[in-house]
């Protein structure tokens, strides 16, 4: 399965958490993709840290305005009602409790909730922006990701890399499958049509409990 097909399954998943109403919040990169899997019958919110409030579809060429970007600096639209909002209200918005779902992306997840998102030691990275104040202000976390990086488990028992939150991770959305993170522990709640039990046990590092087949 090519890249695009693995975020697709991803990115559509993730849509379906989604309900009327909403206020929402997307990590740069393949949470942003999700937007294109919103169902019609329902009306969200979307915040971009930047400063966009109703954010819309990606913008095309017929509509392409080099002034309205996304956090990630992708060209997008905004919906009629929409409002541009400076950094102050913004993360007002984000420290203060009025998020519904954030999705953000990982290099880590592990059972305990935690997440790692920003650094890779050795390397240089820009920083981790706005991922610490979108984690701890939202209702609701979800992790879209790759359920592996060249091989290697991405959900393992402890995350290695340093951690952007601790134990604050809900929900942990991949092209195998869906977890969910619970006093019982990490649970898995969904094995993508694309895989199967014995795939995820082979490919996830954590400890898991399940009643699927």
């Amino acid at each position: 399965m090519d890249k695009d097909k693995i975020q697709e399954i991803i990115a559509r998943r993730v849509a379906r958490e989604f309900h009327d109403r909403d206020v929402i919040t997307l990590g740069i990169g393949l949470p942003t993709k999700s937007i294109q899997y919103i169902p019609h019958d329902i009306q969200v919110n979307i915040l971009s840290e930047n400063g966009i409030f109703g954010v819309g579809s990606y913008q095309t060429e017929e509509n392409y305005d080099p002034h309205i970007i996304n956090a990630g600096g992708v060209g997008v639209t905004i919906k009629a009602g929409g409002c541009f909002i400076d950094s102050f209200m913004s993360f007002s918005m984000i420290r203060g409790g009025h998020i519904d779902v954030t999705v953000l992306g990982a290099l880590q997840v592990d059972q305990e909730g935690n997440l790692a998102n920003w650094c890779i030691p050795g390397k240089f990275t820009p920083g981790m922006g706005g991922a610490m104040d979108l984690v701890v202000g939202t209702k609701k976390l979800i992790i879209a990701m790759e359920h592996t990086a060249k091989g290697a488990p991405k959900i393992l028992k402890k995350c290695t890399l340093p951690l952007t939150v601790a134990q604050k991770v809900n929900m942990i959305v991949t092209e195998k499958g869906v977890f969910e993170v619970t006093p019982q522990g990490l649970c898995l709640r969904e094995i993508s049509p694309y895989s199967s039990l014995e795939d995820i046990k082979q490919t996830t590092e954590a400890d898991f409990i399940t009643d699927l087949k």
